[in-house]
C-alpha cells in the first residue's frame, strides 16, 4: 500500500508540471496583460510604465519567465500577486478553507440524499416514485450548474420573500449588519452548497439505483434469502453493502466536477473561495495569481482522486493496490 502511494505521489509531479505549463502558455498566448491597465490610463509616463513592467517581469519572454517560476516554485514560493504585490501563498491560503468547507458540505449532502433515494428507487423498482425519482435524476445531472443556481436564488429567496416566507441570504458568507454566527453561516451555506449537489445527487441516485438492482439478483442475496435471514439484514448486510462499495471511486471522480463547478458557484453566490479568487485573476490578468490557483485546484484533484482509490483498495477485498 505505501509503495503504491509513493508511486502516485511521484506521477502526480510531472503531472502538476504539465498542468503549469499549459496554463502558462494559454495566459501568455491570450491578448493582454497586467500592464495594459497602465498603458491605458494617458497620465502615466511613458519611461514609468516601462519600469513597471520590469517590475513585474513583463519585460522578459514568456519561456524565461516560466523557469523562473518553476525555480521560485521548487523553493515553495509562489511569487507575488501582481495586483497588490501580496504573496500568492498568503491569499490562496486565506480562502482555501472557505472552498473546501463548500465541496465538502456539497459532497456530504449529496451522499445524505443520493444514497437513500437511489436504495429507495431500487427497492421500489418501476413504481410511480422510482420513475418520479428517475426523471428528476436525469434533469437534474443535464442541466448546468450556474442555472441550478439561479433557479435555486429565484425560489427560495426572491419567490419565498414575495410570499412573506423566510429566505435564504444570496450573497457572501455572513450577514455584515452583526451576524456572523452559526446559524446565520449555515444560511449563507445552504443555497451554494445545494447548487453544488444537485448535480451530484442526480447521477449518484441513479448509479447506486442501477447498482442495488443488479447486486439484488445476484446468487449469494437469493442464498441468504434461501437460509432464512430477515429481510432487513440481507439488503444492508449484503446487498447495500456490495452496492455502495463502487460509489467510493465515483465521488473520487466527481471531485474534479465538485472543485470546477465551485468556481462557478463561488462566483455567482460571492463565496469568498478559490474559484472567485481565479474569475478576479484572469479578469485583472493576474498572471501569477492564476498560476498559484490552478496549481492548488489541479493538487486537490489529484490528491482527492488517490484518497478515493486508496479508500476502495482498503473496504473492497476485490481491489488490490499494486
Amino acid at each position: 500500500m505505501l509503495a503504491y502511494v509513493l508511486r502516485r505521489v511521484l506521477v502526480m509531479i510531472p503531472l502538476l508540471l504539465g498542468v503549469t505549463f499549459i496554463t502558462f502558455v494559454i495566459i501568455n498566448l491570450i491578448p493582454g496583460s497586467p500592464a495594459d491597465i497602465v498603458r491605458s490610463d494617458p497620465r502615466i509616463r511613458p519611461e514609468a510604465r516601462e519600469r513597471i513592467e520590469v517590475l513585474l517581469g513583463l519585460d522578459k519572454p514568456w519561456p524565461v519567465r516560466y523557469v523562473t517560476w518553476l525555480g521560485d516554485l521548487a523553493r515553495g514560493d509562489l511569487g507575488d500577486s501582481m495586483q497588490n504585490r501580496v504573496p500568492v501563498a498568503d491569499r490562496i491560503g486565506a480562502v482555501l478553507p472557505n472552498t473546501l468547507l463548500l465541496t465538502v458540505s456539497a459532497l456530504a449532502l449529496a451522499l445524505v440524499v443520493a444514497v437513500p433515494l437511489g436504495v429507495y428507487g431500487a427497492l421500489r423498482h418501476r413504481s410511480l416514485f422510482d420513475r418520479v425519482a428517475n426523471i428528476g435524476a436525469v434533469a437534474m445531472y443535464a442541466m448546468p450548474t450556474f442555472f441550478l443556481a439561479y433557479i435555486l436564488v429565484l425560489v427560495f429567496a426572491l419567490q419565498f420573500s414575495a410570499w412573506g416566507w423566510p429566505s435564504l441570504p444570496v450573497g457572501g458568507m455572513a450577514d455584515r449588519r452583526g451576524g456572523g454566527d452559526f446559524l446565520d453561516r449555515v444560511q449563507h451555506l445552504a443555497l451554494p452548497a445545494l447548487a453544488l449537489a444537485l448535480i451530484q445527487i442526480g447521477s449518484w441516485s441513479a448509479y447506486i439505483r442501477s447498482q442495488m438492482l443488479e447486486t439484488l439478483r445476484q446468487d449469494f442475496v437469493r442464498t441468504a434469502h434461501a437460509k432464512g435471514l430477515a429481510e432487513k439484514g440481507v439488503l444492508y448486510s449484503h446487498a447495500f453493502r456490495n452496492a455502495v462499495l463502487p460509489l467510493i471511486t465515483l465521488v473520487g471522480l466527481s471531485l474534479p466536477e465538485l472543485f470546477g463547478g465551485a468556481v462557478i458557484i463561488e462566483s455567482i453566490f460571492a463565496w469568498n473561495g478559490i474559484g472567485r479568487l481565479t474569475i478576479e485573476a484572469v479578469n485583472s490578468r493576474d498572471y501569477t495569481l492564476i498560476m498559484g490557483t490552478t496549481l492548488m485546484f489541479a493538487f486537490l484533484t489529484m490528491a482527492s482522486n488517490l484518497v478515493a482509490d486508496v479508500a476502495s483498495g482498503i473496504l473492497d477485498p476485490r481491489i488490490r493496490l499494486g
